[in-house]
């Protein structure tokens, strides 16, 4: 006779083997058609360097020069067939906390509206993140306007990306996900404005994946742009420091592709575009690939372990921690390249104060491997920019930026992520803008004071060090 206590243990061994069983298959699960790809090397017809600034002057005031919306805003405006945008943030939380300096998503929205006034048959695609409605917690006025419009607005459907955060998430997949949400009856206050939410807001949010990627496809004339930015047209983030890579020809067309894939199985679509072949090229020589996911993870590791003594190799991110990379920069030192990174600080978030957690931590190792640190000097704003420069002793160089930051939730096919890789001489004019960028930043100027010194935000606490590793190994992270 099988006694009762036996039937209960046996029920919880199942629950148990089904929620192991959910977060290991969510975790290593095949990822949808045309995710984590690196397209074919393609010549450009145009590519340029864009960067955003955030300093103190003379005087301690703090000033911004932006670049990089500003180029958005006209290549929307020109447009006449196609508009693609894909954008993380797009909203207005915690500007006033920020202190913004500019209402980005209220000047991309107009940009929108307004372009689909004057040319009617331009079609016009925002793919974004359910973060915007806070997982469909709060209204959207301005995707609901969007929509009205004519514009496409797309919300990604993250349950198709595996899980970073398996512990809760296969939890979150069992029980939680089927509640669905709604932004009526919030009575929690929301995690970035004067908005009230329901539980099932934060329940979702614990997950911590995200469509991370910022991107922009348009027409131009009998050609096609791409425009790949660390940078979200979010009020809060419009005093952040940024970077961009703008580029035209079959690169732009296969960016297309990699947004297409994500409206695919987030069950939209739009209209196939006729590709041209791939002819012609700059006068420098420049050859631009486009990465998403994990791809931008085996690119960046691969650039740093081929670079050789006598080579100079200059990195700036907002948030570094994937074992990865660290192991391979701390490589990169040991064999003798000319190495520099520069950090964030990981002190602000929008009006709130942060640990320093990761950036800290990582720093605190690879300080003692010799590598030269050096912060951004940041007064409310982060130093967001996602930033690898490789330029060779043979005077070829590369160059890779975008949306992914240096860790495992964004290299590691958890979040979607677009970075470009450029190769180019070292001696072409993107090549030594971007050069220019990090050395502004690096030695400071007169008039604008953009870095300090390691000492200032040293950490050499073990057990910050140590949560630092679990929160990245685990996934109960932000980062």
């Amino acid at each position: 006779m099988t006694r009762p206590g036996y039937r209960w243990y046996l029920l919880l061994a199942i629950l148990l083997l089904v929620y192991l069983a959910t977060g290991l298959y969510h975790s290593l699960k095949p990822l949808p058609e045309g995710v984590s790809v690196a397209t074919p090397l393609r010549t450009s017809g145009e590519v340029r360097f864009l960067a955003d600034y955030t300093f103190l002057d003379a005087r301690g005031e703090r000033h911004s020069e932006q670049a990089i919306f500003d180029e958005i805003l006209g290549l929307i405006a020109q447009a006449r067939r196609l508009v693609v945008l894909d954008m993380f943030l797009i909203n207005e939380f915690a500007g006033d906390a920020a202190g913004a300096p500019r209402r980005l998503s209220g000047e991309v929205t107009e940009a929108l509206l307004a372009r689909r006034r004057e040319v009617p048959g331009l079609q016009a695609v925002l793919i974004t993140d359910p973060f915007n409605t806070l997982y469909n917690g709060v209204e959207a006025e301005h995707l609901d306007r969007l929509r009205e419009a004519g514009v496409e607005v797309i919300i990604t459907d993250l349950s198709r990306l595996r899980d970073s955060n398996p512990s809760w998430s296969a939890l979150w997949r069992l029980c939680c996900r089927w509640f669905g949400n709604s932004p009526d009856g919030g009575w929690l206050p929301s995690p970035v404005g004067p908005e009230k939410v329901g539980l099932r807001t934060y329940l979702t949010l614990l997950n911590f994946n995200a469509n991370h990627r910022k991107t922009l496809v348009v027409d131009q004339g009998d050609s096609w742009v791409g425009l790949v930015t660390s940078g979200n047209p979010h009020d809060a983030s419009s005093a952040h420091d940024n970077v961009a890579l703008r580029f035209s020809g079959m690169a732009a067309l296969d960016l297309l592709e990699t947004e297409r894939a994500v409206a695919r199985f987030s069950g939209h679509d739009f209209p196939d575009t006729p590709r041209p072949p791939d002819s012609g090229g700059s006068s420098d020589g420049e050859r631009v690939q486009v990465l998403t996911e994990g791809a931008v993870r085996d690119a960046l590791i691969s650039s740093i372990e081929s670079a050789a003594p006598g080579d100079e190799l200059r990195i700036a991110v907002f948030y570094l921690s994937h074992r990865g990379v660290v192991n391979a920069i701390r490589d990169a030192q040991r064999r003798g390249v000319e190495l520099r990174l520069l950090l964030d600080p990981n002190e602000d978030a929008f009006g709130r104060k942060k640990s320093g957690i990761p950036n800290r931590q990582v720093a605190l190792e690879l300080h003692a491997a010799g590598v030269p640190i050096r912060w951004c000097d940041t007064h409310g704003e982060q130093c967001h920019g996602k930033y690898l420069l490789l330029t060779r002793a043979s005077g070829e160089a590369e160059l890779i930026l975008g949306s992914a930051n240096f860790t495992r939730r964004n290299l590691d096919d958890y979040n979607l992520e677009t970075s470009v890789r450029l190769l180019a001489d070292h001696d072409s004019q993107v090549i030594r803008d971007a050069a220019a960028w990090f050395e502004r930043y690096w030695h400071n100027e007169p008039e604008r004071h953009f870095s300090v010194s390691y000492e200032r935000y040293a950490d050499p606490s073990r057990l910050r060090y140590w949560r630092y590793r679990f929160m990245e190994a685990s996934g109960w992270s932000t980062f």
